[in-house]
């Protein structure tokens, strides 16, 4: 009985690493389809990432796709955009992104994606701020 206990403890510490490797390989999935929808300018596809409640703020593509444009920029338009550190935690995922702007200036953006209750991960936030600048 003992043996069965620790062989299923070893198992699922296994398991539960890979479980959270899937879950950042999904997140980076849904971050990087929706960067690629900002440079196509495509507003319908970037906002369907967006989690419900940022729906509700911005309640049409067009008006979410404004509001990207102007508040964040680097994120919209840029030279390279890097996936850094990733932690995960109840259904949730907060992946750094590395960014550097079309003027060459360096941004961290802290994307947080939620899981939704048909098992998506959608974006519920981003965070932006100046490389080397404290949050």
């Amino acid at each position: 009985m003992r043996a069965v206990v620790l062989l299923v403890a070893a198992l699922l510490s296994f398991a539960l690493p890979a479980l959270a490797a899937d879950d950042v390989a999904n997140a980076q999935s849904v971050i990087r389809a929706q960067e690629e929808a900002f440079r196509r300018d495509d507003a319908a596809a970037a906002y369907s990432y967006a989690a419900p409640g940022i729906r509700q703020i911005f309640p049409q593509a067009d008006i979410f796709m404004s509001m990207v444009k102007h508040a964040y920029t680097p994120v919209y338009r840029h030279k390279s955009f890097e996936f850094g550190e990733a932690q995960t935690a109840g259904g949730q995922v907060a992946q750094r992104v590395h960014i550097v702007d079309d003027n060459g200036e360096a941004w961290e953006a802290l994307y947080t994606l939620e899981q939704q209750p048909d098992g998506s991960l959608k974006i519920i936030g981003c965070v932006l701020r100046k490389a080397g600048q404290a949050v």
